[in-house]
């Protein structure tokens, strides 16, 4: 079965329990984050997913101390200011949102740690979000000095609601594991000790389950991000904007040099 997934060569694939699917963000050293390739490849890989006939459930999670960091500054650093670079990678941004909704399978994410970027849309967008209290959830695009693009404008009001949701999105304050699942953003909050055996245990019962009950339910309740798709929409269009000006390239110089960002204050948006 395995041999399905194999050219996806960024990311780790197995069966952890009969019918159930575990994907991985697999370069710890980076705190997974996510290359070019990774971005390509974890977009494409849901059509896969949904026409996969032996599996019924789909948990992932991220190796070593951190679910995802996002996005990597090499790929940022090709992006800003490159036409081209920028439409491929709202493409793609498109695609794997919408790909995640239409997903028939059930998604449980495991939070293991830091979650951001590119690798959050995963983690936030999975149907049940488990995480653990290590877990440290964050939107840092207008950091980045881009618009909150990814999975945002289209998910976490419904999640937390819209106070939370602006507080949390232009401030790009990290969400503990704890908080998080206080204001609504993830399903439940778990000792990290017990985080993995809680996913799995949870992808197994969906993978028992009424497949026709939960992936009709799991649609009907997708209904109300498939309604926001305007939303988000433009909120992707917004943020590959941001790569062709000048803010993104400081917001990237600034992550590199430690230290905070100093954006032009005059702006005529």
């Amino acid at each position: 079965m395995i041999n399905r997934y194999k050219d996806y060569t960024k990311l780790k694939f197995d069966y952890p329990a009969e019918r159930v699917l575990r994907i991985t963000f697999d370069r710890p050293e980076t705190f997974n984050s996510v290359d070019a390739e990774t971005h390509t490849q974890m977009t494409d890989m849901w059509v896969d997913i949904n026409r996969d006939p032996d599996i019924n459930a789909i948990l992932v999670t991220g190796a070593g101390k951190a679910f995802s960091s996002g996005g990597d500054f090499g790929l940022i650093e090709r992006m800003a200011g490159n036409m081209d670079e920028v439409m491929k990678t709202w493409k793609e941004a498109k695609d794997l949102v919408y790909n995640i909704i239409n997903c028939n399978k059930p998604i449980i994410s495991a939070l293991n740690g830091p979650a951001a970027g590119a690798g959050l849309v995963v983690g936030i967008l999975a149907d049940i979000s488990i995480a653990g209290k290590r877990a440290k959830i964050v939107d840092g695009h207008p950091r980045l000095g881009v618009a909150a693009g990814d999975c945002a404008a289209i998910i976490w009001p419904l999640l937390c609601g819209m106070a939370k949701a602006k507080y949390y999105l232009l401030t790009c304050k990290p969400i503990s594991g704890e908080e998080a699942e206080r204001i609504g953003m993830v399903s439940m909050c778990v000792d990290d000790d017990e985080l993995q055996k809680v996913a799995l245990d949870t992808a197994i019962e969906m993978a028992n389950g009424s497949q026709s009950a939960i992936r009709w339910t799991k649609y009907s309740l997708n209904n109300w991000l498939r309604h926001a798709g305007p939303i988000f929409d433009a909120s992707t269009a917004f943020e590959m904007l941001g790569f062709m000006g000048e803010d993104v390239k400081e917001g990237v110089r600034s992550h590199r040099e430690k230290r905070a960002p100093n954006f032009r204050k005059d702006c005529s948006i």
